[in-house]
């Protein structure tokens, strides 16, 4: 019974989660990105204490109830190990000793990078931040298949219940990320069940050693035990020593599969009894080549992407003035992209759920150490003035909260004008779409020559939602763009003309 509930549980969040992270239709309400705020590393950054105290009350009591049904990462590989044993009815697991060399260590790694700001190794080895690159990266451009799919053949039955979707990869690293991440941790289940969560996992790790003390334990009654060793063989974090009959608690993820399979109903989850079960000894044994493939894996991943970004050339043989943005543009209500950087663990869901397509997972224009977070770029839209969803969902409080208002005045980048690559000036005819687009006024059409106009900048009132360089006609290095402010600003309010009072509601925003 105790089972069933556990999977019952695992999988209504973890199909929640994954269908809100992939839900480009908005089916699901915005609230469920609670499902985000309950995880572990995201409470942490954002300092939600009722929801850490929850997290660690829970691991005191029940031991690593996390593991098992909350943290998205845990339930992917338990659905892998579920499909392993369907392939292999035989399949065992024996007991192995804990690598608690490589638990420490790594734990101590990512503290330390954490509190140094060096987030990135946070931010590959978060479950949750993991599993969220897994699902924007690579279960959504499917899910968008399989959408367009069924619109090409409800289309031709004249149903128009579905609609046709781009499908576009927003990063390649992160899509390397995020495939080497589901391969890696994928192969490591389905051969040796919860090896990556029992040796790599810093939250596991952590977890691991609250467990110890849970008050609620897998308990084995040696009166009723008569040695055959189902559940060591049974049990996919290979804690259980059945001939000693000794449980390695600090791995143990209360998954109960050694209650199910139990025929003499010698286990038991039950009150803590230290006599009757023995904990055992964390001595470290030899080096599984799996654990040490994985690791070496995710340095060369982190070593190897590229030192600078894309040549500068190609303005030079077009005619265009080139230019580089000097600092990149986090998203509104970061503050800045010092802080930007210490919080956010690149889950992608602002990614995801940004229905301007403005944000994408960033390369080095935040440096090192903070690759593949959320950076705005113009080149599939522009941030939308009203827009705060990326605001409210964002678990870590990378992304603070902002009421409309606040949206409205708040500056991330200013507006620059490079008047030799505007086709005003270099082919004399009208455009002005840049300032049909800002929602500010910070860019006008004034007179320029032969009765043509060109644009007219005030960087003051600009906010930075890039609608002038979304829509600028001129390529590859574009005649207005938005240059980003490492401190987002407040800029200054919108004038109104007394002539003929235009506001904000006459440019359609």
């Amino acid at each position: 019974m105790l089972r069933k509930i556990r999977i019952g549980v695992s999988l209504v969040i973890f199909l929640l989660l994954t269908f809100y992270l992939v839900d480009f239709a908005g089916i699901l309400p915005d609230s469920f990105h609670v499902l985000a705020h309950i995880q572990f590393i995201p409470a942490l950054l954002a300092l939600h204490v009722g929801v850490l105290l929850f997290l660690l009350l829970l691991t005191l009591i029940t031991g690593r109830s996390y593991c098992s049904s909350i943290c998205p990462l845990g339930v992917f590989q338990d659905i892998i190990i579920w499909i392993s044993r369907k392939r292999n009815k035989k399949k065992q697991y024996g007991y192995r000793r804990a690598l608690n060399h490589w638990r420490l260590g790594i734990l101590v790694a990512v503290i330390v990078a954490g509190l140094s700001g060096f987030t990135v190794l946070v931010s590959l080895l978060d479950p949750y931040s993991a599993y969220g690159r897994i699902a924007v990266d690579i279960f959504k451009p499917v899910y968008l298949a399989v959408n367009n799919f069924l619109t090409w053949i409800f289309t031709m039955f004249g149903n128009y219940t579905f609609y046709y979707m781009d499908i576009v990869v927003t990063s390649i690293l992160a899509l390397v990320v995020a495939f080497v991440t589901f391969m890696t941790v994928g192969y490591l289940a389905y051969r040796y069940g919860r090896i990556y969560c029992n040796t790599v996992c810093p939250v596991g790790s952590l977890l691991g050693i609250l467990s110890k003390y849970s008050l609620f334990k897998v308990c084995i009654d040696t009166s009723k035990c008569n040695g055959c060793g189902l559940c060591a063989r049974k049990c996919k974090a290979s804690c259980i020593d059945s001939k000693k009959h000794m449980i390695d608690y600090s791995r143990c993820v209360v998954c109960f599969d050694c209650i199910d399979n139990c025929r003499q109903g010698a286990v038991s989850y039950t009150l803590r009894k230290r006599r009757k079960t023995p904990e055992v000894s964390q001595s470290s044994g030899s080096t599984d080549v799996s654990k040490r493939t994985f690791i070496t894996t995710l340095a060369a991943v982190a070593l190897t992407i590229p030192k600078s970004a894309v040549s500068q050339s190609i303005g030079t043989l077009t005619g265009n003035k080139p230019y580089k943005r000097k600092h990149p543009l986090s998203p509104p209500g970061s503050v800045s992209t010092k802080r930007f950087n210490q919080h956010c663990t690149a889950c992608h869901l602002c990614v995801s759920k940004c229905p301007s397509h403005v944000l994408k997972p960033s390369l080095l224009e935040y440096g090192v150490g903070g690759i593949l977070q959320p950076i705005m770029s113009f080149e599939n839209g522009f941030c939308n003035y009203d827009c705060t969803l990326c605001s409210d969902i964002c678990p870590n409080k990378a992304i603070l909260p902002l009421t409309k208002e606040a949206k409205h005045l708040t500056q991330v980048g200013r507006v620059v004008f490079i008047e030799e690559n505007c086709i005003v000036h270099t082919d004399n005819t009208n455009c002005g779409a840049c300032a049909e687009h800002c929602p500010t006024q910070a860019v006008t059409m004034v007179p320029y020559r032969d009765g043509l106009t060109i644009p007219k900048i005030d960087p003051e009132i600009c906010v930075g939602c890039g609608g002038c360089e979304y829509v600028c006609p001129v390529r590859p290095y574009r005649a207005i763009h938005i240059e980003g402010n490492p401190v987002q600003l407040e800029a200054k309010p919108i004038r109104v003309d007394k002539k003929d009072e235009t506001t904000i509601d006459d440019f359609g925003f």
